[in-house]
């Protein structure tokens, strides 16, 4: 989570995110009352990064807690399988294009101020 102008673990996962992971300060995602999830996929980042860009795509799960996927380049085929396979079969995550990422986010926006 993001508060006082810096990064917190929301919980401990039991393994390691495969890739950068953190969070979009300043939205709010209804499944989990948390920002909204954000994973860099390229070279490794040190804790407190900040990066600005364009969605890339989307990690959707059946619990709707979604990942907002940002990558320097087109999406690389391992760092997505990797990421993935982080996440047990029964939360059904599947990657979605960059245009179901930014749908999903407007619709966030819609949800909160209205």
């Amino acid at each position: 989570m993001w508060r006082g102008g810096r990064l917190e673990p929301l919980r401990v996962e039991a393994r390691p995110a495969p890739v950068n992971y953190g969070c979009l300060p300043g939205t709010l995602n209804p499944a989990d009352n948390a920002e909204v999830d954000a994973v860099w996929l390229g070279e490794p980042l040190a804790v407190g990064t900040v990066r600005e860009g364009v969605a890339a795509g989307l990690l959707h799960l059946h619990d709707g807690d979604h990942k907002v996927i940002f990558s320097g380049e087109p999406l690389p085929g391992a760092a997505l399988q990797g990421l993935l396979a982080w996440f047990p079969p029964e939360r059904g995550a599947t990657v979605q294009d960059a245009h179901a990422a930014q749908a999903w986010l407007e619709s966030l926006t819609i949800a909160h101020s209205g």
